[in-house]
């Protein structure tokens, strides 16, 4: 390094270069800060200090620009006049919304006058429910907008004051001052039989009747933590629509998308689109959101993350549901690409967010038999394995080979159904924000795992990169995960990338009727 007075005449481009790498990695100033901190608390700069050295006010230390460099995984030097700056670290700008959708050709077809008369239809030929395509509507909202909703976030912040952890003395004293009454019942969970055909178990877990009284079942008081959950809903149905009685029964049990209604929506024709399916679908997610954000407050609980590198173990700090922690990392994360499953046996998904467009693995939210076995949601469900798994997978999108790391990890409801949570990010976007080729990366994986029968110890070379881009995003099961297998995994069915295929597919690809073959044989055997 060199020494203090050739510092301040090469830095130039040092605030210029911080800042760049700050904002492609999407972090704030206090974010940087804390960061610095976890690697030496004595040389850290403050969020005062970040910000004049970004603006060319100040001249970082020596020790402190080791500091800065290490948490951005790059060597000193390169912050000084003398290293150009590549192209590719500069931030990108422009629409920072989530998954992208496709243009609507002709866009008259996609009127809403059209589009009123055709869904009732469409929903009666699909089957699909007033309350499922509701989900389906509520969900793609929650996605393009990548689960941010500050307004909820708010909300849940004027009656919680950011106070974390919350225990339930403190919840019932808020729900006591938002004028809640809370009242008991003592009902076990029932056996059940689902319209698949499939066994489990459901339970009422507790339910809001006007004008302003809770019921919550004493099974609760066996699990604090669905317990805290509960009220925490109904605190936000309070908050966000004034005890108007427009709120679900909330149920436990596999069925149940959100885990916050019985779906009546099976009660009458799946062509009859009511417009309460809609409304109750909405009201639920708004007070699951609020729900989070009450039990897990932004700012503190991003801080919390930062300093246990995502660990899904926060969790017993904060006497919260793993789902509630693992739903939370999605919209407090400053790396923008989640995705969040969870999953109930033999192949039903009862919950799913998808900030970073990562197929589902298995085609729909309904129970299917040949899901791929190697996503890890899927893995955990049969295993007997306790603790968190965390695995490195490459699936193609399109033609375009991802790299993703999820962690996963098995619970039980409060009816007593086991299910898997599953989280995980998209590493493409941060392989790109280093200025690597990540396309190039996870197509020289996914070759190594197809020469390995589909799943492969990482090359030295590969997980150096991903190494580093693992300690940037500060997740630790990232590091996990670089140190098992990397897996092949696939949608379903005929686009299994493995070698030899998982699904006896090549039969039916001989069949199959390729109308742009066809004509393309047509126009040659006319031309010749």
């Amino acid at each position: 390094m060199k020494n203090s007075k050739s510092l301040l005449r090469q830095s130039h481009f040092l605030g210029t270069k911080i800042r760049n790498l700050r904002k492609r990695n999407n972090l704030t100033l206090e974010d940087l800060s804390a960061r610095c901190i976890k690697v030496s608390a004595e040389e850290a700069p403050s969020v005062s200090y970040l910000s004049m050295i970004e603006r060319g006010k100040r001249v970082p230390s020596e020790e402190m620009l080791t500091v800065i460099a290490t948490v951005f995984q790059k060597d000193a030097h390169w912050f000084l006049d003398d290293e150009p700056e590549p192209q590719d670290i500069t931030p990108a700008k422009g629409n920072h919304g989530g998954i992208s959708g496709m243009a609507l050709e002709p866009s008259f077809l996609f009127s809403s006058e059209v589009l009123q008369i055709a869904i009732p239809e469409m929903l009666s030929q699909t089957g699909t429910t007033g309350r499922q395509f509701a989900h389906l509507l509520i969900r793609a909202h929650q996605e393009h907008h990548q689960n941010h909703f500050p307004d909820l976030e708010r909300a849940a912040e004027s009656v919680g004051h950011k106070r974390m952890p919350l225990h339930v003395d403190d919840l019932v004293e808020i729900a006591e001052n938002v004028g809640l009454i809370v009242k008991w019942f003592d009902r076990a969970s029932e056996d059940i039989v689902d319209d698949q055909g499939e066994q489990s178990k459901r339970v009422i877990s507790s339910f809001f009747e006007p004008p302003k009284t809770v019921y919550l079942n004493e099974q609760l008081k066996k699990q604090q933590t669905r317990l805290k959950y509960d009220l925490a809903v109904h605190i936000g149905h309070c908050v966000l629509h004034n005890n108007d009685g427009m709120k679900s029964v909330m149920v436990a049990g596999r069925n149940q998308s959100y885990g916050l209604h019985e779906d009546h929506s099976q009660q009458h024709s799946a062509a009859t689109l009511d417009s309460q399916d809609i409304l109750h679908a909405w009201r639920d997610f708004e007070c699951s959101f609020f729900a989070g954000a009450l039990l897990c407050p932004k700012v503190p609980f991003r801080q919390l993350l930062d300093r246990r590198g995502y660990e899904i173990n926060v969790s017993e700090y904060l006497a919260v549901s793993e789902s509630v922690v693992m739903r939370r990392m999605t919209a407090v994360s400053p790396y923008p690409h989640w995705h969040y499953f969870d999953a109930y046996a033999p192949g039903k998904l009862k919950a799913v967010y998808r900030g970073n467009g990562i197929p589902l693995p298995w085609g729909n939210m309904r129970l299917v038999n040949d899901p791929c076995q190697h996503w890890s949601v899927f893995r955990m469900i049969n295993a007997s394995s306790t603790g968190t798994e965390a695995q490195i997978s490459i699936l193609n999108q399109g033609d375009i080979p991802k790299i993703y790391c999820c962690e996963s990890i098995k619970v039980e409801d409060l009816a007593g159904n086991h299910h898997v949570l599953c989280t995980g990010i998209d590493l493409n976007p941060a392989l790109d924000a280093q200025g690597h080729d990540s396309v190039a990366i996870a197509t020289e994986l996914k070759f190594a795992c197809m020469k390995n029968g589909g799943e492969t110890a990482i090359p030295n070379k590969i997980k150096k990169i991903l190494l580093s881009v693992a300690q940037i995003l500060n997740i630790a099961w990232i590091e996990r995960g670089i140190n098992n297998e990397a897996r092949l995994i696939c949608s379903r069915g005929i686009q299994c990338p493995r070698e030899p295929k998982c699904y006896a597919s090549d039969i039916c690809q001989q069949n199959v009727f390729d109308v742009q073959q066809i004509q393309a044989q047509i126009i040659q055997s006319l031309n010749n």
